[in-house]
């Protein structure tokens, strides 16, 4: 009997693309022992008779026949049957006929083409198992920011390579405009989609999507990414402007400030990657008045109707106020629409109407700035609106007390009071002064008069003592 050799270690020998393709043992032992049988069923016309059996520790492979016994010379199928005498003799001396024998294969027996064939067979499916890694991979970091280096650069889109050199794809479309890569430059985005079409993992990535703004928040502001402050809204207009709404669950941190940090140490980053793209962070509320009139910042409304059904709301502003609003190129008011989700309309308040009217603000030394700021939650910004809401409204829609409504009220009352005061005081101080003018005027004809008739009676008495003396 011919010495039996050694079989290889194959799991060593394949080893190079269990390190390259990042492939555990585990699974790299089960890949050997498919591809084995994807192998032994071309050359035998099928594996369900075949046992192939991986060895862990050693590393090589067992592959067993199991072929029925039947008569010598009646064998019709030698990859199903084998005939007694072959059975007794291959280690097997007390088989009978209809029995089932167990005869152990060795690979290496088949020759060159045999391993070659198994060797594309391993690297094939080790391929599709990467893809499948890469594609469950990428799959679960769907919205987070990615990292790689440029390329290549075609004119719709930028091929990028992270640190596995996976590939990422950059659409044109889905950079931000003044985009311009260099080879070997690295780039940030965030990923936007993965696809596995025919097996063939995709992966694109953006840098105009709302969630690489969010990401670029995590990453600066720490109190974001620890969940003190929640962002709640994002808005952009990539590489012009964009607005978010954070808010804070600790009363103690100003989300906006944090978001900002000392003289914009933190924001300022975030807008250089952005390619300068204007940022505003304003203060999120659950109130959609005041959460549109925060949205509409810097512009200052004076009053708000909300048909909440509809998603719509009509907001009057004074007329110096209505370019703030609207925004250069109309991107303020577009981005407070889709931060809020409601449809903004502006109205031009009429100038009379508003000329004598004084913010809320403007009172905070004599009113409660909590009590302000629940008034203009229910639309009321300005003194004259608080003024013309009737009393029993406004304790019932702010919830205030009728105290404190009347105090309110009486302050801003008083306001335009000491107007009125002020303004008939001029008045009667300009009647008076009109009057002393009128006296003065009267006085100076009275006394010119007065000079002429002296003038007169003079040349009178001139023209009779002319008279006289002719008459001597």
């Amino acid at each position: 009997m011919a010495k039996k050799v050694e079989a290889p270690n194959m799991v060593e020998r394949f080893a190079e693309f269990k390190e390259l393709k990042n492939i555990d043992k585990a699974t790299m032992i089960s890949v050997l022992e498919e591809s084995f049988r994807n192998v032994l069923a071309k050359m035998f016309g099928t594996d369900e008779n075949l046992d192939v059996i991986m060895n862990p520790d050693k590393g090589d492979v067992q592959i067993f026949q199991n072929l029925e016994v039947v008569p010598d010379g009646t064998v019709t199928d030698p990859n199903t049957q084998i005939g007694l005498s072959d059975a007794r003799a291959d280690h097997d001396p007390d088989v009978e006929i209809g029995e089932e024998h167990t005869k152990e294969i060795f690979f290496a027996d088949f020759g060159r083409r045999a391993i070659l064939n198994l060797r594309q067979t391993l690297q094939s499916k080790i391929l599709d198992l990467q893809k499948e890694n890469i594609y469950a991979k990428f799959k679960e970091l769907e919205g987070e920011i990615v990292t790689g280096e440029v390329y290549q650069t075609w004119s719709k889109e930028t091929l990028l390579l992270d640190d596995d050199k996976n590939e990422l794809l950059l659409p044109k479309s889905e950079s931000i405009p003044g985009d311009y890569f260099r080879k070997g430059e690295t780039v940030r985005a965030v990923i936007s989609s993965v696809d596995n079409k025919n097996n063939n993992p995709k992966i694109t990535v953006s840098r105009t999507s709302n969630n690489f703004l969010r990401r670029l928040f995590e990453l600066e502001v720490p109190e974001i990414h620890d969940g003190l402050i929640n962002i709640r809204a994002v808005a952009r207009i990539p590489g012009e402007r964009a607005k978010i709404a954070v808010e804070s669950y600790d009363d103690r941190i100003d989300p906006v400030g944090a978001c900002v940090g000392v003289k914009g140490s933190r924001i300022h980053g975030i807008v250089r990657e952005l390619r300068n793209e204007n940022i505003d962070v304003i203060n999120y509320t659950s109130n959609p008045s005041l959460f549109i009139q925060r949205a509409l910042s810097p512009a200052r409304i004076s009053s708000i109707r909300l048909d909440e059904e509809e998603k719509k709301a009509e907001v009057f502003l004074r007329p110096e106020e209505v370019s703030l609003a609207i925004g250069k190129g109309g991107l303020n008011i577009k981005l407070a629409s889709m931060l809020t989700g409601y449809v903004i309309d502006v109205y031009r308040d009429t100038e009379e109407a508003y000329e004598e009217d004084i913010y809320l603000d403007e009172f905070k030394d004599e009113i409660e700035p909590w009590v302000i700021d629940t008034l203009k939650n229910i639309g009321c910004v300005t003194a004259k609106s608080v003024l013309n809401t009737p009393r029993q409204v406004l304790i019932d829609k702010a919830d205030l007390e009728e105290e404190t409504v009347d105090n309110v009220l009486a302050v801003l009352k008083a306001e335009f009071d000491d107007d009125d005061d002020t303004t008939d005081a001029s008045a009667e101080a300009e009647a008076r002064q009109d009057a002393a003018e009128a006296n003065a005027d009267t006085e100076a004809n009275t006394e010119e008069t007065v000079s002429e008739a002296e003038k007169t009676d003079d040349d009178t008495d001139e023209v009779a003592d002319e008279a006289e003396k002719k008459a001597e």
